[in-house]
């Protein structure tokens, strides 16, 4: 079958239409035959014959028959019926198609069909009479025989869209596509009859109507053809409104900018409150407002992507990739908001960013760190100059999608002031059965979170308000022990500082044994963020003398770390080498991971005070006064010595600031030995908490405490009995150097200590 591709005209079923014989063959590729059957399909863009591929066409098109050839070229083809697509296929010879026809549906009234055809044949004579060439017209117009040939014929001239004319064709029902076609004609001539005297109509209202509708539509038109021809000048209303068009905001979202919007024309540009109201629409327009669609997440990726950018962290991402897995069974873009708690260095932050490229999906981080006003989180009211949307949102405008990944870093840090509650804020952000339609207080419209992946990262939950805890799933980032780090500064650290100083492999070397000097020597952290920073210092010192000329190739060995470092080993505690009755190892979480702490006591001679010295906060003070009252209860044939001596206790250094319950053990038993004089070996170290009924309590930070006694040298350590499941969280290394011994009450660990 002889397919006529057309664009621009209104092409309908009982119509004739009449084509030039060489435009036939410009557009078919053929000669017309009389009698041949042919379908005309509409072009969605206005393209020549040869440009023309598969996609450019409507599905609908127009059955018809070649019916005569006249001596002077003039094909007259006969529409008959309409008919969709299925298959189309273009090339330089042919278009071909397979196709199926689509009945109307007859529930049009005749009578009053032509009723209406009549009606606006008689509109369409009172127009051409008003002009020089109207008689020609009229006799033109009188041989149409139906609304259907008048639309088609008029179609070329129709100020009206290629998608609003198909419209017209794609209508099933005749009633409904006569009622197009007649808005499409008084359209038509409404518009023809701008900047002419309105002629009278039947309906003054209607005639209204569709000459509003005909003037704002040219005005439309004519700013369109003005801005392409000049974008330099665009206004920015006419700016706003196509950004406001095209957006695809929700419903109240673009009642509100074009509430903006009109007061922008009133003002005028200079007015004070122009650039307010050009700053709100400038941000609301730049959100992306269109749903994402869902990618198909391919797991085996997402698992290749952690294990390049992360050494270690098994069980973190072991609960990562579970979140992924889950989101993609149920073809979601967000899933459960995961807290990652650990100290710093431990890539909290920088695997959220490897979440992101393993969903392949943009990433944004939102530093909470400070924030104590409510505004930073949900934005300030646009009731003063200066007013801005919160840091949510303006992430999300950052990222130009709506479903990046989000980094939430150190929300343990917010506060509070007078200003508000920026935690309480974040409640309605990372609660999925309400941040569907989180408000900004800038914006005053809601706007979609649902398919936002929230990360947070802290680095202790303590501080974190329990009502935004509960929104969480926490997975803990365990500090790094030694084996690992080297790991990390091989295929990460080191790398990444020789690129940024531009030292090649060939002429830098850095040694196992260098590598571990600086680990124990120069850094105290569980992270590796200060061994990133001395191996940088150390890539940047072979730099100087590389440029320098001094050697062609440097290998940094331990005797040279003090040199390139230009600095001191870090003084890390260590076991005593003296033991001495009344003074006790014991174990300590810190920011940085891990640490051991002395607790010393002393008697002198007094009237039964203590002395409590060392920064200790509230809850050690009250393990000191525990710890004593236990003593006592155990060994009463001894309290005269308390009563007969000050009691001075002490834990070193005295500048850094301690708190804790998890010293309890500790005081304990440095308390026992005082008052039995007996040593304990320093090798031995212990946390816990201790009750008045004499049980060592479960305390945190376990595998960080662990990770100090086996740098400071420790060779046995007790630990309270319910804390044995942490020890799946400690890696092999460390449990293989330490003898762990969980005790249940402080007789056992005055057992383990030789005390009793």
């Amino acid at each position: 079958m002889t397919i006529i591709p057309f664009y621009n005209l209104i092409l309908l079923p009982r119509v004739t239409y009449y084509f030039q014989e060489d435009y036939y063959k410009e557009l078919s590729k053929k000669s017309p035959v009389p009698g041949e059957q042919i379908l005309f399909l509409m072009l969605k863009e206005n393209k020549t014959r040869d440009e023309i591929v598969a996609t450019d066409f409507y599905p609908i098109g127009v059955l018809g028959v070649v019916e005569s050839i006249d001596e002077d070229g003039n094909v007259a083809l006969r529409a008959t019926t309409r008919a969709i697509t299925e298959k189309i296929r273009v090339s330089k010879r042919a278009i071909v198609a397979e196709y199926k026809e689509i009945p109307d549906i007859e529930d049009i009234d005749k009578k009053a069909a032509e009723k209406q055809f009549q009606s606006i044949k008689k509109n369409l004579y009172q127009y051409v009479s008003n002009f020089q060439w109207g008689l020609m017209a009229r006799e033109y117009i009188s041989q149409w025989d139906s609304l259907a040939e008048m639309v088609s014929t008029m179609s070329r001239q129709m100020e009206i869209s290629n998608e609003e004319k198909y419209a017209i064709l794609e209508e099933d029902s005749l009633t409904k596509r006569n009622e197009m076609m007649e808005m499409a004609m008084l359209e038509f001539i409404a518009v023809s009859q701008v900047g002419n005297e309105a002629q009278e109509q039947q309906n003054e209202e209607n005639e209204k109507a569709y000459r509003e509708m005909a003037i704002k539509k040219q005005i439309s038109i004519l700013q369109k053809e003005l801005d392409a021809m000049h974008p330099e000048n665009v206004t920015d209303v006419r700016m706003f409104e196509k950004k406001i068009a095209e957006s695809g905001m929700n419903e109240e979202a673009k009642n509100e900018c074009d509430k903006i919007l009109n007061r922008m024309k009133q003002e005028g540009e200079g007015s004070h409150e122009y650039g307010i109201f050009y700053d709100y629409l400038d941000f609301v327009t730049g959100l992306n407002w269109k749903k994402a669609e869902y990618k198909d997440i391919d797991l085996k990726k997402a698992e290749a992507v952690l294990d390049e950018d992360h050494y270690g962290l098994k069980k973190v991402k072991q609960r990562i990739i579970q979140q992924i897995a889950v989101m993609a069974l149920n073809k979601q873009q967000s899933g459960s908001i995961l807290l990652f708690v650990g100290p710093p260095g431990t890539g909290k932050t920088s695997i959220g960013q490897s979440v992101a490229r393993a969903l392949d999906r943009e990433y944004v981080r939102i530093s909470l760190g400070g924030v104590k006003d409510e505004a930073e989180i949900r934005g300030h009211r646009r009731t003063y100059v200066g007013a801005m949307a919160g840091r949510i949102m303006e992430g999300i405008k950052r990222s130009g999608v709506s479903n990046p990944v989000v980094v939430l870093d150190e929300i343990d840090k917010l506060s509070n002031s007078y200003n508000g509650d920026p935690a309480s804020a974040l409640l309605e952000v990372l609660d999925p059965e309400q941040n569907h339609t989180f408000t900004d207080h800038y914006m005053n419209v809601p706007y979609d979170l649902s398919d936002v992946l929230f990360i947070c990262t802290a680095n202790d939950m303590d501080t974190i308000p329990e009502p935004l805890l509960n929104r969480m799933e926490v997975i803990t980032f365990q500090g790094y022990t030694e084996t690992e780090k080297i790991q990390i500064a091989r295929k990460h650290l080191i790398p990444k500082a020789m690129k940024m100083t531009g030292v090649k492999a060939s002429k830098f070397k850095i040694t196992d044994a260098a590598l571990h000097s600086v680990i124990a020597d120069y850094t105290m952290e569980a992270g590796v963020r200060g061994l990133k920073k001395r191996v940088a210092t150390l890539c940047r010192a072979a730099a100087v003398k590389l440029v320098r000329a001094e050697q062609k190739s440097i290998t940094v060995g331990p005797s040279k770390l003090k040199e390139m470092l230009d600095t001191k080993p870090i003084h890390h505690e260590s076991i005593l080498e003296k033991k001495k009755p009344g003074v006790v190892t014991g174990l300590a979480w810190t920011m940085a991971g891990g640490d051991i702490l002395f607790i010393e006591t002393l008697f002198v001679k007094g009237k039964g005070e203590v002395k409590i010295t060392g920064q200790l906060g509230d809850v050690m003070k009250e393990s000191v006064h525990i710890a004593l009252t236990l003593v006592k209860s155990y060994f009463p044939e001894k309290a005269e010595e308390f009563a007969q001596h000050d009691l001075h206790i002490h834990v070193p250094e005295g500048a850094v600031p301690k708190d804790g319950p998890s010293a309890g053990i500790t005081l304990t038993t440095a308390l026992t030995s005082l008052l039995l004089n007996k040593a304990v070996s320093p090798t031995i170290a212990m946390t816990g908490e201790v009750s008045l009924r004499g049980n060592v309590m479960p305390i945190g930070g376990l595998p960080e405490k662990l990770m100090a006694a086996v740098r400071a040298g420790i060779k046995t350590v007790c630990i309270p009995k319910e804390n044995v499941e942490d020890l799946e969280d400690v890696a092999e290394e460390v449990k293989s150097k330490l003898t762990i011994i969980p005790v249940h009450t402080v007789e056992e660990v005055w057992k383990v200590t030789k005390l009793k």
